[in-house]
């Protein structure tokens, strides 16, 4: 496995009040993973330069703190739909990318962004999680997963609770398998109610720092052909 890393990043404590650390460079998958292991994301737009986030503060979740609801529980008991695991990743980013969500105009998912995260998917790094009705794709999610954290990028739905489904599947994935921590960015009331809470930036970066260290579970998490791999940045 080779990835290239070609990009220095500035100190986050550099980050400007709204977040913004850096301006430029290429979100190539090596960049992405180096980027995403300090604390960075990528947030821009198709007819933008890249532009690199570290807001203060972030929002994560501790997977064994996660709140479901009496609704969703009732809903998963019941049964009524399939759940994929890394089967249709490229398809989840394609309508997380054309289904916004309220309030929301455009998509930062460019051409771009995708092609790279389709790269790390492939490679075992990046993951979704869909769930189907009827044999259609109506909901999921994907992310990025280094070491022991994921870092949740968007979600979808096409009928209600879809997404809140494949977020259930993805913490009992999670907790199954010892991940400590779940990046969620930035706050929202819905990420609140799951059980996500705002840390520092310090903070974040001090739990970062000992998470991303441990070896990553890389493959296709909808199958037994798991690996562990330990990067080196």
């Amino acid at each position: 496995m080779q990835l290239i890393f070609d990009l220095y990043f500035p100190p986050v404590n550099q980050a400007n009040e709204a977040g913004l650390l850096a301006i430029g460079g290429e979100v190539s998958p090596g960049n992405l993973l180096l980027a995403y292991s300090k604390g960075i994301f990528p947030w821009y737009s198709d007819d933008e330069p890249v532009m690199w986030w570290s807001p203060n503060p972030r929002m994560v979740l501790k997977p064994e703190d996660y709140k479901a609801s009496k609704s969703l529980k009732k809903l998963v008991r019941e049964g009524n739909y399939n759940l994929g695991i890394d089967t249709s990743f490229e398809e989840v980013m394609y309508q997380c990318g054309h289904n916004p969500r309220k309030g929301q105009q455009g998509t930062w998912i460019t051409p771009e962004l995708t092609a790279s995260f389709v790269t790390l998917h492939r490679l075992g790094f990046a993951h979704s999680f869909e769930i189907f009705m009827d044999k259609k794709l109506v909901g999921g999610l994907y992310g990025l997963s280094i070491g022991k954290v994921f870092f949740g990028e968007s979600m979808f739905f096409k009928v209600p609770n879809a997404s809140k489904l494949a977020f259930y599947h993805l913490i009992a994935f999670l907790i199954q398998n010892d991940f400590k921590l779940v990046d969620a960015q930035q706050e929202t009331p819905h990420l609140k109610s799951l059980g996500a809470y705002p840390i520092t930036r310090e903070d974040f970066l001090e739990l970062l720092n000992v998470y991303v260290c441990e070896p990553s579970l890389c493959g296709n998490w909808g199958t037994n052909h798991l690996r562990k791999f330990t990067l080196s940045f």
